[in-house]
């Protein structure tokens, strides 16, 4: 029985929420105000642009409201090749989160245009009032090629400038090197002092005569010196240098 009672209210609670979710939203309370009044802020916006003149745009232009200004030049940018206008269009409200966004489409002769106000929903202040050309799909589908190039054109030059930059690190040492060679004092150079050449010595030749008496000497001296008798050894040759 109690399943019973909690799978009812289960789908009480849906349908509740189904229905909610399906309201009509011009019977909505949006936060104090009304779908109507909303819808006529933006038509009074609409009604005051097109009528607006060069003197009331200068003095628009020059009044120091950040907000006025910024609408004054963005209704001049969307008209640009819309055309001519040509009736108010389909008027939105949509709540998402903390903010509630208005919209009115404006139609001209070429294509629509969009005028959005956006609130702070829980105290309804204007934060921002937005104009913009309604795209068709072929401008939409290009903006987001071009986008989608310009944003992987991006990627690719800054991985080609970081390898750059890693390239760059192995230059430093060489320039490094090349900046203490240059500050570097002069090697001084060694001359070599010529040496002087070596005195040739040269052999006095001695006539054979001479040479026996010598010998004859040098045995006697060399036995005498030694004790011994000139027969064990034997004077072959005499060299004299000088």
């Amino acid at each position: 029985m109690k399943k019973k009672i909690l799978l009812m209210i289960s789908m009480c609670l849906i349908v509740l929420g189904l229905t909610a979710c399906g309201a009509d939203p011009t019977t909505v309370d949006y936060n104090g105000y009304t779908y109507d009044q909303l819808k006529g802020a933006c038509e009074n916006t609409v009604a005051s642009l097109e009528a607006m003149t060069d003197a009331e745009k200068a003095a628009y232009l020059q009044s120091g409201d950040e907000m006025l200004e910024n609408l004054v030049n963005r209704w001049e940018e969307a008209q640009e090749g819309v055309g001519e206008y040509v009736e108010l269009g389909e008027f939105t409200v949509e709540k998402s989160g903390k903010t509630l966004t208005c919209a009115q489409e404006i139609i001209f002769e070429n294509r629509p245009v969009i005028l959005t106000y956006v609130y702070t929903y829980y105290n309804m202040q204007l934060e921002d009032i937005t104009i913009d050309q309604v795209q068709t799909l072929g401008e939409k589908m290009t903006n987001a090629a071009l986008n989608t190039l310009m944003g992987m054109g991006i990627v690719f030059i800054v991985l080609i400038l970081i390898s750059l930059i890693i390239s760059g690190f192995k230059i430093f040492p060489y320039l490094e090197n090349k900046a203490k060679e240059k500050n570097a004092p002069p090697t001084p150079v060694v001359k070599e002092v010529p040496k002087a050449p070596a005195p040739v010595i040269q052999e006095e030749v001695v006539p054979a005569q001479d040479d026996l008496e010598l010998a004859a000497v040098i045995a006697a001296a060399i036995a005498a010196s030694t004790g011994t008798s000139t027969e064990d050894f034997v004077v072959r040759s005499i060299k004299r240098r000088f």
